[in-house]
């Protein structure tokens, strides 16, 4: 494990009742990078990422072995909060999922659910939160309007803002563009470039134009096994397994 590792993932086991959904997933995830997790449809990229911050938990049937780690403590261990690391590992859904609020109030949740009650720091929360999500110029005049009235795009935006309002450490994504237009696609891939100087980004992603444009790190999955993982431009230009080849140059999914 290196130095910038933020989340070790070893001999990682799932099932759904009796139904293996991943198998023996050993992968490191690095701090202040993008990792992109490509493979077709139904290979354990969604189920993988859910791993991270127990979104699984929710799944009835569900059963985990194996070791995933958050700076070296295990995230499944006895004694680790789900609700606090759901805070420090933020989770953006494939449709934009705004709450039926005004813009301010869907920032301004997150905190106020972990205590933050003063009207001026929560201000500065939904202000910085929306600067990072590069969405503030375009919504400054409007806060208490409904959140409902942006565009796709902008929801999405949005919701990102949300995830950092609780000062996450990692943000997952879970085919973040699937949704959107390629102009909105290609706001939020630049939005990824930048959020990666200050947070770990981990998207899943069907597009591996996408993958290439974005990541530093991709792991290629199929059919719930792990096939290759390394640098994107390794994976891309110099694959060392040939169903990754196969993938990646079309010959299948």
């Amino acid at each position: 494990m290196n130095d910038d590792t933020i989340i070790n993932v070893r001999n990682l086991n799932l099932w759904y009742g009796e139904t293996q959904a991943l198998r023996n997933i050993s992968m490191p995830i690095a701090h202040q990078k993008v990792t992109s997790l490509i493979g077709p449809s139904g290979c354990g990229k969604s189920t993988l990422i859910r791993c991270f911050n127990r979104m699984n938990d929710l799944v009835s049937g569900c059963r985990i072995e194996g070791s995933l780690t958050f700076h070296g403590r295990d995230i499944y261990g006895s004694g680790a909060d789900a609700v606090d690391i759901r805070m420090q590992i933020g989770m953006v859904f494939q449709k934009p999922n705004p709450f039926p609020k005004t813009i301010y109030e869907n920032i301004a949740y997150g905190p106020r659910i972990h205590g933050i009650r003063d009207r001026a720091e929560l201000d500065r929360i939904v202000e910085s939160s929306l600067k990072k999500a590069a969405l503030w110029e375009e919504v400054k005049t409007r806060l208490h309007d409904s959140a409902l009235g942006l565009s796709g795009g902008q929801q999405q935006r949005l919701c990102i803002a949300r995830t950092l309002a609780v000062n996450p450490e990692i943000i997952l994504m879970d085919e973040p563009c699937s949704a959107l237009d390629p102009i909105a696609t290609a706001k939020i891939e630049d939005l990824i470039d930048e959020l990666k100087k200050d947070y770990c980004v981990v998207i899943v992603t069907h597009s591996m134009s996408q993958a290439a444009r974005v990541s530093d790190f991709t792991a290629f999955m199929y059919l719930g096994d792990l096939i290759e993982f390394g640098e994107t431009r390794q994976i891309f230009e110099n694959p060392k397994k040939e169903l990754t080849e196969n993938y990646i140059t079309g010959r299948f999914g």
